[in-house]
């Protein structure tokens, strides 16, 4: 800094310290400088004045960044992604029809129940044998694929509508209580009557097909649900905001919907983990008890499969639909799972 600039600004101080000592006024004129330099005009915003210096926050971006923040994720996430396309783009690509391609070879008795070193030596090396051919010649591995396709349209299914009605009932079943009163006689009651008994009685009086089954695992899959939501509401429904809101005059559907649930998103993801793979056990365990669909889903596959089992070089047939639903019902839970711990706010930190 030059001389020249020091000793001006030593002035200045000296002069301010002149007028807080003697309380003087100042004349301007004395300093030598224009208004322009003296004075400077500032606008006020009231808008601007509000603003918060700070990082933006997005809550699906945080969501994700925590979730990828873990290669296990990624790698689940990778393996799901795989399922989803061999279930539901593989059996499209090579045009299986489940009415058409397992009679193909019915007439020829050396194709019956091959083990995949058979079936490749018989056919020649291909995707379609690696798991060798069933009871009726036809490849394991298409009809496998096939079913899981059936089995998770399935638990999508019902796990969408059992999701939407549930939350949303139990949204109001948490706020109301007249509506409290009347749901919870309704829960006691059905809530009693086993599952298994409700989803028997279906498939005996309706025809055992595919939206039979949905309607049985949907009938009163969603009250579970329900209760389940209208008990996280009850624990944060009555917190500040909410009771301003309810002093304000906002009804209890839009709090309920604006207010409550958005805050329960974590948990919602972590119930809805839950449910997707529950309904494909669900779907393979009554197929495998013979209360299941009509149509070739993973269920069906095993109980047919089920006398494979004992048989030397057969034992494949069972264990490959096994081991498919095994990985599509883990990798579904993993994920979900891991989503729903992302979507926290708490992890966000």
């Amino acid at each position: 800094m030059k001389k020249d600039e020091l000793a001006l600004i030593k002035y200045y101080s000296t002069k301010v310290a002149d007028v807080a000592d003697e309380n003087k006024q100042v004349n301007l004129q004395e300093l030598n400088m224009a208004n322009e330099e003296l004075f400077a005009h500032q606008d006020h915003s009231d808008l601007e004045s509000e603003k918060i210096t700070a990082p933006r926050y997005s809550y699906w971006k945080s969501v994700f960044r925590v979730f990828f923040k873990r290669k296990i994720n990624i790698i689940f996430l990778a393996l799901l992604g795989l399922v989803l396309a061999i279930t539901y783009i593989y059996p499209l690509i090579m045009g299986y029809d489940p009415d058409v391609t397992p009679n193909i070879h019915i007439r020829d008795f050396s194709a019956w129940n091959l083990s995949p070193e058979q079936a490749i030596e018989k056919y020649g090396f291909s995707l379609h044998w690696i798991l060798g051919t069933g009871m009726r010649g036809q490849s394991t591995f298409d009809y496998i694929w096939y079913g899981g396709t059936i089995s998770l349209s399935l638990a999508f299914i019902c796990a969408a509508i059992n999701m939407i009605i549930g939350i949303a009932l139990g949204a109001i079943w948490g706020f109301s209580k007249k509506f409290d009163i009347f749901m919870t006689e309704v829960y006691n009651i059905i809530g009693n009557v086993p599952g298994i008994l409700v989803i028997t009685v279906l498939v005996l009086i309706l025809t055992a097909g595919f939206w039979t089954m949905v309607f049985a695992l949907t009938i009163t899959g969603w009250l579970g649900i329900a209760y389940f939501i209208r008990t996280q509401v009850i624990i944060i429904r009555d917190r500040e905001y909410n009771l301003a809101s309810r002093c304000l005059g906002t009804n209890i559907f839009r709090i309920a919907f604006k207010n409550v649930l958005p805050f329960m998103t974590s948990v919602i993801v972590t119930l809805l983990a839950t449910e997707i793979p529950a309904y494909i056990s669900s779907e393979v365990f009554l197929s495998y008890i013979g209360l299941g669909m009509s149509d070739m889903s993973l269920g069906r596959i095993i109980q047919e499969a089920q006398a494979s089992m004992l048989v030397q070089g057969r034992q494949i047939q069972f264990w490959a639909p096994v081991a498919v639903s095994a990985v599509i019902t883990i990798v579904l839970y993993v994920v979900g799972q891991n989503l729903g711990d992302a979507s926290d706010p708490r992890t966000h930190m």
